[in-house]
């Protein structure tokens, strides 16, 4: 590939823009807003000037339901060898431009499963993808060369492919990204009317929830509509589960020792497949989760206390696999969650008090 055209300038089509020409690929810029695409060309993610001929890839990032229409004009004006969209949803879009008629031999579905809370080409990275998986969604049409572009164009994003059907991604990321938006959004809208002290009173639990419910309402308007039966369908399981809790909940202020028995039984089954369902979550790098040990360090909210910390641990020969802060409320200070590797917790714990660091058990 050595030429592309990125139709649509917002966050996942200027950072894919970003990461082509940043590895040497000449990139054309399209956006309905003229100025969106000027904004990331001034980024470095190509040129806002329309290609002399045809390109090698035609890249279509616009919301789910202007994607079909606009593949439909690309692919009909002979823009490109091959075609993609980035589209959230995939089957929806491939019968759309079946109804219209199109040919769909150049044309593969895909989504990189990668975002922000932000959006627009200003909140747009080159690293976007990088490590995250990329999915594919080729049909028994789907030339060769193009799964090919497509295939070179995730490994430029240094993205992971994953190949799937449609219908089956769109099943998926109900569960996995559509869903978890709306109960995020819906605990999120529990704080719009409480009371201030309550709210003074959130913590990393509650931040962890409701982190994703700050992102656009308008864009995750075009996602649910372009998904919304097997969004409903996950939602509905969810909903069974949250009548049974608050039965559960009720029978646990019941007077009634049977009730509150029920109750208690209940809440833990529902507690218990939680933890069932987390051991699922892929791990560090894809692999399957591992047990770490937590080991909390204060520090004062000032320039390179966690570049200190992290240089401290390399010191004591332990790697950090991952790392929280949470920050104190009411004071220039947060705690430092580190998670190591079980055998290596008392070394740092041990190794970070010796130099000075106020390690919490």
């Amino acid at each position: 590939m050595r030429t592309a055209l990125v139709i649509g300038t917002g966050l996942v089509g200027t950072s894919a823009a970003l990461a082509l020409a940043g590895r040497g690929i000449h990139v054309h810029l399209v956006d309905h807003d003229p100025e969106s695409a000027r904004t990331a060309a001034a980024l470095g993610a190509g040129t806002d000037e329309p290609p002399e001929g045809r390109v090698d890839l035609a890249v279509v990032a616009v919301p789910p339901a202007h994607t079909a229409t606009v593949l439909a004009a690309a692919i009909r004006a002979g823009a490109a060898r091959g075609y993609l969209d980035v589209a959230s949803v995939k089957g929806g879009p491939r019968r759309e431009l079946e109804a219209l008629g199109v040919d769909l031999t150049p044309y593969i579905g895909t989504h990189p499963m990668a975002g922000k809370e932000r959006s627009g080409p200003l909140a747009a990275t080159a690293d976007l993808f990088e490590g995250r998986p990329w999915v594919l969604t080729p049909t028994r049409d789907t030339d060769t060369e193009v799964l090919n572009l497509a295939l070179e164009l995730v490994a430029l994003c240094r993205a992971v492919p994953v190949v799937m059907d449609a219908d089956a991604h769109d099943r998926a990321v109900a569960l996995v990204s559509h869903t978890p938006q709306l109960i995020s959004s819906m605990v999120a809208a529990r704080l719009e009317e409480a009371d201030e002290t309550a709210v003074r009173l959130c913590g990393q639990g509650i931040r962890d929830v409701t982190r994703i419910a700050a992102s656009d309402p308008r864009m995750w308007v075009e996602i649910l509509s372009a998904n919304p039966g097997p969004v409903a369908d996950v939602l509905a399981g969810v909903a069974a589960d949250l009548e049974e809790t608050v039965t559960a909940l009720r029978g646990l202020h019941s007077a009634d020792e049977e009730k509150r028995r029920a109750g208690t039984e209940a809440i833990e089954d529902v507690l218990r497949r939680g933890n069932a369902g987390r051991v699922r979550v892929p791990g560090k790098h894809g692999a399957a989760p591992a047990a770490y040990e937590t080991v909390a360090v204060l520090i004062g909210d000032k320039p390179g206390e966690l570049a200190a910390i992290f240089a401290d641990a390399g010191r004591a020969g332990v790697n950090i696999e991952d790392v929280r802060i949470e920050h104190a409320t009411g004071q220039q200070a947060g705690l430092v969650q580190i998670m190591v590797e079980p055998s290596a917790a008392p070394v740092l714990a041990a190794s970070l008090t010796e130099r000075g660091w106020s390690v919490r058990t």
